[in-house]
């Protein structure tokens, strides 16, 4: 297994997201935010896909049937998605790790009978500071199909650019 992943290494990227425009720029589709990223980058990359025209928890079937058609192995591509363990403003790459409890990831598990593909997980996750100094982690119902917010957003941009640029090299 690699340690690191770059684009000349992917066939292809997939974001898992959920169509529509009420979805559009909610936590919940940070994947389908770093598509567009990319495009409207000047980074290098491979083809992309924003959109599988199916909702995230049900979106393997689809990931298994575009890869076959375009003979991508699972190693070869990466799937790109929000994740609610990792803090707003963070990211991490991983290989061959389990869905822990995404539904979509889940999803294309079961669909190419694999764990073995890249991801690159976008963090999501908020925290409430009480006033007396307590951190609390927000309940990921409470805002992953919500607006992302503007001071939000722009920590996401940064950690776009820190995942391209990884991407990279």
């Amino acid at each position: 297994m690699q340690k690191t992943i770059s684009f000349a290494d992917l066939d292809i990227i997939i974001a898992l997201g959920n169509p529509g425009p009420e979805y559009t720029d909610t936590y919940h589709n940070a994947g389908t935010l770093f598509i567009r990223f990319l495009r409207e980058s000047s980074f290098a990359t491979p083809p992309t896909i924003e959109s599988l025209g199916t909702f995230m928890n049900v979106s393997g079937p689809a990931v298994a049937r575009f890869l076959k058609k375009d003979g991508i192995k699972p190693d070869h591509f990466i799937l790109v998605h929000d994740d609610v363990d990792i803090p707003l403003g963070e990211y991490k790459f991983s290989f061959g790790s389990g869905a822990a409890g995404h539904h979509g990831v889940e999803s294309v598990i079961n669909s190419l009978g694999t764990k073995d593909f890249w991801r690159l997980r976008i963090g999501i996750a908020k925290h409430i500071t009480t006033p007396d100094g307590t951190i609390i982690k927000k309940k990921a119902d409470t805002y992953v199909l919500k607006p992302i917010s503007q001071k939000d957003l722009e920590q996401m941009q940064i950690v776009f650019e820190e995942a391209a640029k990884q991407l990279q090299e």
